[in-house]
């Protein structure tokens, strides 16, 4: 892989990004022959901010053929922001600080980034989100309808709520497939409001999927996360994952 930290500008200032994909050198990945451009896959951080572990994430990413973008989407408050290191009120008010439109603008930054590297290939793009950034994953889906053909949230909340900013309100607009994995045991997203979702997506053209994984709780498919992670909840998660984006990418 070759990995790279850069500075994006955006319209709130530098966001600093990890990108990785495969050296065309020795690009072994199987999609792809070694002088195409890569498809672009956005990974969207969990609340815990940009870590190691999110970084080798993106790296299991980029090995499958895929030009990988994860930005610090904490930027405007820190540039290393890490919850192992702070409290959790401290994390929680980073957390408030984002929402669906502000990641939005900030996506179509990383887009404009990605469409002057040729290593990159932007007409089909991919997002994942994980727990705060599953409805960021979900509303950039809606926003850039022409690029992200396959957008995947896992245990991700604020998926479907009262507010004018729910991402369920825009489905109707999106073209691509969405995927839901969602945890059994999550009082961030329980699974009677994850049936809610289900519901409305259901009266909808939305091509997408919603599933639960048996015996998981909130942040099942982070390898660090002592006492939650599921081994075989997320080995399952990068099965979806990839199927996802190897039918819509290519």
């Amino acid at each position: 892989m070759l990995d790279a930290w850069v500075d994006i500008r955006c319209s709130d200032g530098l966001m600093n990004t990890f990108v990785t994909y495969p050296d065309p050198a020795v690009d072994q990945a199987p999609v792809l022959a070694p002088d195409l451009a890569k498809p672009l896959v956005l990974l969207l951080m969990d609340a815990g901010g940009i870590r190691e572990e999110l970084c080798e994430m993106a790296r299991r990413l980029a090995a499958a053929g895929y030009y990988v973008m994860m930005p610090n989407l904490y930027y405007r408050l820190s540039r290393d922001f890490v919850q192992a290191n702070r409290s959790r009120e401290v994390m929680f008010a980073h957390m408030d600080s984002l929402n669906n439109a502000l990641v939005c603008a900030d996506i179509q930054a990383l887009l404009s980034y990605a469409e002057q590297d040729p290593q990159a290939a932007t007409d089909k793009v991919g997002c994942v989100g994980y727990c705060m950034s599953g409805p960021f994953a979900f509303a950039a889906a809606a926003a850039f309808p022409e690029q992200v053909m396959a957008a995947a949230s896992f245990h991700g909340v604020r998926l479907f709520h009262a507010g004018p900013d729910s991402p369920h309100l825009a489905a109707d607009r999106i073209p691509g497939e969405l995927y839901f994995g969602c945890a059994e045991t999550d009082e961030w997203a329980p699974a009677s409001l994850m049936q809610e979702l289900d519901d409305y997506l259901g009266a909808t053209t939305l091509h997408y999927r919603l599933e639960q994984y048996p015996g998981t709780a909130h942040g099942f498919v982070f390898p660090q996360r002592d006492g939650i992670y599921q081994a075989q909840g997320a080995e399952r998660h990068w099965q979806v994952l990839l199927d996802l984006f190897a039918r819509n990418l290519h």
